[in-house]
């Protein structure tokens, strides 16, 4: 009964369509497939979603690009001011849309209603970032001239995001593109409509107040198909991707065909690395939140921990300890700690990811068994002890195991550390500045984020969040990462009666 008034209070009803570009102009499409979320908690239907066709995804594009041409000449300001009020919107339904979140994708309460908060955080970070949209201003070579950049809105952006943070990357991205001008088609994962339908009804109810369509337009619809569409559109000059890096390398090379943008959040890798001279206590606090944080399918959780020798033991049987305390249930409920992974074929692969450390020397230290008596995508988070970085550990499993590894001297603990296909996030416990200093230097962790006695997840939104190598180079939410959502264009204007060449080439008679 609780479910249904908090689907009643979203406007979530038992089917749903799965287009929508703007207020009052959701697409019904007889001719779409029933796609259905479930509860992974207990397996059971939460709603349902018409999905979207080919020609409704033409629908959408087209709305988005009417839309762009209008929103690109708002003043940035006040592009600023509507995502504002976006923020504003999120915040008043935090506890509702977090714990929607919670429920359809299994992440406990506190997270749930965190990723609103992260929302909440990157609009008004954006908003802020409508008055910072700055150029250089250069010298010219030539006498009587100006040269400086401006940015221009780029145009109709793709967001295609993933289960696990199924608002707040699509925030990461929206919010940003409006105050920079551009219109955002999202396609969310078919593991989280409804959240999709929950976060497009608030927004439209924003875009109604400031008399607005076609800037946040959603389409939720199969990625052979609608995905598909959205990677070849020509119209659709900016491509961002977050999830495998299987799939990515799909979108990129779809999106190279046509010279789109990209930006790409794909697999991480992410490793602590614990000191001798490391605070263990610290250490285990941080470890225990990357490795267990959403059942460690996010893509900072901590997935290896490699320890220096010395302390292996010690720090060792601490993380056992707390790993015992870790309650294990439905995520709505006070004191859970870690809920269920998203689906069975989640706990199917982490099963088969343990067998394999199993034999490639590992042993399983705590945990990783089923649990079935809470529900069918319920697992025990896996500590396993492995003698060597071995083929199974170098992959990603998107799901709660650690690998505990031990080294020598802090040059092995790089090697190790770097030693995976992935960059993404990474951590290192010490009191020494000299080991903190050169694990930030060049030769240090090659990541994208770089973390000192906290923990690999929980990034804020004012740094720009993604890594290298197979995670994709992308980057998003802070920093300059605006810059990828608006084109670069180099002026010069000549006030002169001259007409000098650059290079001091002369061309011609007279």
């Amino acid at each position: 009964m609780e479910m249904e008034r908090l689907l009643s209070r979203l406007g979530i009803e038992d089917e749903n369509p799965g287009a929508c570009t703007g207020p009052g102009s959701w697409i019904e499409d007889p001719d779409g497939e029933l796609l259905i979320s479930r509860n992974p908690t207990t397996d059971e239907p939460i709603g349902s979603i018409r999905i979207a066709t080919p020609a409704v995804y033409e629908e959408v594009v087209a709305a988005a690009e009417r839309g762009f041409m209008t929103w690109r000449k708002v003043p940035a300001p006040e592009r600023g001011e509507v995502v504002r009020d976006l923020g504003v919107a999120f915040k008043r339904r935090k506890d509702d849309l977090g714990d929607l979140i919670s429920l359809e994708v299994g992440k406990i309460r506190a997270e749930g209603r965190g990723e609103v908060q992260e929302m909440v955080d990157i609009c008004a970070f954006a908003g802020g970032l409508s008055r910072q949209l700055y150029g250089l201003s250069m010298h010219s070579e030539r006498p009587d001239h100006r040269m400086y950049e401006q940015w221009h809105p780029l145009g109709v952006v793709g967001v295609i995001t993933s289960f696990n943070f199924p608002s707040a990357v699509w925030a990461w991205n929206a919010a940003v593109a409006a105050v920079a001008g551009d219109a955002v088609v999202w396609k969310p994962s078919s593991l989280a409509p409804l959240t999709a339908v929950a976060v497009q009804k608030i927004t439209n109810g924003v875009m109604e107040e400031h008399d607005l369509e076609g800037i946040c337009n959603l389409v939720i619809g199969r990625g052979s198909e609608v995905g598909d569409l959205l990677l070849r559109d020509g119209r659709v000059p900016l491509i961002s991707f977050t999830g495998s890096t299987r799939t990515g390398r799909t979108v990129a090379e779809l999106a190279a065909k046509r010279l789109a943008r990209t930006s790409l959040e794909l697999g991480g890798n992410n490793a602590a690395i614990v000191a001798g001279d490391a605070d263990l206590d610290l250490a285990v606090r941080a470890i225990l939140f990357g490795a267990v944080g959403t059942a460690g399918q996010r893509c900072t959780s901590t997935r290896r921990v490699i320890i220096h020798r010395a302390v292996a033991g010690d720090l060792t049987d601490r993380l056992l300890r707390a790993y015992r305390q870790i309650r294990i249930g439905d995520p709505l409920e006070d004191g859970t700690m870690m809920g269920p992974l998203i689906d069975g074929g989640a706990a199917d692969r982490m099963m088969e990811a343990l067998d394999r450390a199993r034999s490639q020397g590992g042993e399983v230290l705590f945990g990783g068994g089923r649990l079935p008596e809470l529900g069918p995508n319920f697992v025990e988070p896996a500590v396993v002890r492995m003698p060597a970085q071995t083929e199974v550990v170098m992959e990603e499993t998107f799901a709660p195991i650690l690998y505990i590894l031990e080294y020598g001297k802090i040059e092995e603990a790089m090697a190790i550390h770097n030693g995976v296909s992935q960059g993404l996030a990474s951590a290192l416990f010490t009191e020494s500045l000299a080991a903190s200093e050169e694990f930030l230097s060049s030769a240090g962790s090659d990541c994208g984020i770089a973390n000192v006695n906290l923990a690999t997840s929980g990034a804020e939104v004012g740094g720009a969040f993604g890594g290298e190598k197979d995670t994709g180079g992308g980057r998003e939410a802070g920093s300059d990462a605006w810059k990828g959502y608006m084109r670069r264009q180099t002026v010069t204007v000549n006030w002169s009666k001259d007409l000098p060449l650059a290079q001091g080439i002369e061309f011609g008679g007279g």
